[in-house]
């Protein structure tokens, strides 16, 4: 005996309950999943007609496309679950959706990958999200220039020597594992004594007794981050001295050219030869 069911204007309602509905599931997307497919091919074959039924090679073909569908399904599990352990270590940029259901970016590394679960999941900055919400991977030399330290805007500063003051600089210390929390200051070659500068937060303030023992004259303030590279900006400050009592160092006078008298040895030399 054939399964019927209830038919309203010519639709089949509930034939024995032989597919379950998944409104809750599919809400929203078009997606045919295996399981679905598979549900479709049993009702299909409850409910066909006894006296005319389908041909074997049609369940066959069927059940083709239904293994076909399953392995593709596999493979692209097996390649997201590739695709995100290979971001482990990388820097990236992730769209979420915050507490006021806006969307907002969230930037960090990926530290490891959750794939025990139905869904592959990235731990980034503390937390875990989906792979469906990286929007992109940052490279390395990227995110170094990126995040290393450094001097935004140019400053001039003119020492009067008769009215010393003060002068402060803003600086970016840098962001995550490129930040730094020191500087030294190198002016004229030499290193200022650390009594001579302030530097609070990003906040940099230099004293006039830095520059107190330098005769007049314009002078760049090299600053030196305390970063795993020891970032040195060179371009940025620079001091005009004026009014200063320190009287400039003499010229050193120029060595003179020990090859050029060997040279010139040598072809007298030549000109006059020892006679016997």
């Amino acid at each position: 005996m054939a399964l019927v069911g209830k038919v309203v204007n010519g639709v089949l309602q509930d034939a024995n309950n032989a597919i379950t509905t998944t409104e809750k599931d599919r809400k929203g997307t078009s997606e045919l999943g295996k399981d679905a497919f598979l549900q479709l091919l049993v009702c299909q074959m409850k409910n066909q007609d006894p006296l005319n039924p389908q041909d074997d090679t049609q369940f066959v073909a069927q059940l083709a496309t239904f293994s076909q569908l399953e392995q593709l399904q596999n493979l692209n599990a097996t390649y997201e679950k590739s695709q995100a352990f290979s971001l482990i270590g990388k820097d990236v940029i992730l769209n979420v959706e915050d507490e006021t259901g806006g969307n907002k970016q969230v930037t960090g590394k990926v530290q490891y990958v959750n794939a025990s679960g139905s869904s592959v999941q990235l731990y980034v900055d503390g937390k875990l999200y989906d792979l469906e919400d990286l929007y992109a991977v940052m490279d390395d030399s990227y995110v170094k220039k990126a995040c290393v330290p450094g001097i935004k805007d140019s400053y001039k500063f003119t020492y009067d020597a008769d009215a010393p003051g003060f002068y402060q600089v803003t600086l970016n210390m840098g962001e995550g594992e490129y930040s730094a929390d020191e500087v030294a200051l190198v002016i004229n070659d030499k290193v200022i004594d650390k009594e001579h500068f302030k530097l609070d937060g990003s906040r940099l303030t230099i004293y006039g007794k830095a520059f107190e023992k330098l005769p007049d004259g314009s002078y760049a303030v090299a600053v030196v981050f305390n970063d795993e590279d020891y970032t040195t900006v060179e371009d940025k400050i620079t001091v005009n001295v004026v009014n200063s009592k320190v009287e400039p160092e003499p010229e050193k006078p120029e060595k003179p050219d020990d090859s050029k008298d060997e040279e010139d040895e040598d072809n007298d030399k030549d000109k006059n030869p020892p006679t016997e």
